[in-house]
């Protein structure tokens, strides 16, 4: 007698098995999150679910603001020497950029070096110190784009064969009213994507699940110039020249859409 139970336990264990073998499988659903409950125990992520669509704005203006990268750089034989001459001709720049109305405020030091110059004795077979290199760059900001290339001119003038000047930068001072209406042209962008898409496939669009957004900083118009000055002599220069152009602003987002 209990062997014949023995026998009828083992086989009801055997169906249960064999019955749990033969799940159904799993289902993808869209729309709200699937609970362990609801999906039979399996929960199902929703990251790669809805419509996922992307637009971009943009926007163009004329710059407003313009940086210039200059300063002097003198090579002596000895420091002293060479820190004197940049430091009096730095002076005489600084002070046409004052004349010119740059306010202290825009007026910033960016790099000041100074360097050992050097060169290899093959007889001695070693390095021989023939001098050194000061270096003082700053930048100043114009808030008036059209003195540009008449200050670009003083500034080599007073500052001799030690000018340099190294670039410039346009910018807009208040990029925010631009990027607001390139923001609002990406989000009209990426709705009316979305409705053509959910049209021509037959789907209906549901709630806006997330909007993220990614802003492309202000592009600074640079050209470099690495203008030492030439005006020794009795020849003067031709006046500077400086086209500002349009800068673009752009703004891309993303709206992930419930699909219903």
């Amino acid at each position: 007698m209990k062997s014949k139970v023995l026998i009828v336990v083992g086989t009801l264990m055997l169906v249960i098995i064999a019955a749990g073998g033969c799940a159904p499988a799993p289902v993808i659903y869209q729309g709200a999150p699937v609970s362990a409950a609801s999906a039979g125990g399996i929960i199902v992520s929703q990251q790669n679910l809805g419509l996922w669509m992307d637009g971009t704005g943009k926007t163009n203006a004329a710059p407003d603001v313009v940086v210039l990268s200059l300063g002097v750089q003198s090579e002596q034989k000895t420091v002293a020497q060479a820190q004197k001459d940049a430091v009096d001709a730095m002076a005489k720049i600084i002070q046409v950029l004052k004349s010119n109305g740059i306010a202290d405020k825009d007026v910033q030091t960016r790099q000041f070096n100074i360097q050992q110059m050097t060169r290899w004795d093959d007889k001695q077979n070693t390095t021989i110190v023939t001098g050194y290199r000061v270096s003082n760059m700053v930048d100043a900001k114009l808030r008036d784009i059209s003195k540009a290339g008449a200050i670009i001119d003083s500034v080599a003038a007073a500052g001799g064969d030690l000018t340099r000047i190294n670039g410039i930068n346009f910018s807009v001072d208040d990029p925010v009213p631009l990027y607001k209406i390139a923001r609002e042209k990406a989000v009209q962008a990426a709705i009316d994507k979305a409705k053509q898409v959910a049209q021509a496939s037959g789907v209906k669009l549901g709630k806006i699940l997330s909007i993220s957004e990614n802003t492309v900083n202000v592009p600074m118009v640079r050209n470099v110039l690495m203008m030492k000055s030439s005006y020794g002599g009795d020849v003067a220069a031709a006046p500077t020249s400086i086209s500002s152009g349009e800068l673009e602003f752009q703004v891309t987002v993303q709206i992930v859409y419930e699909l219903n």
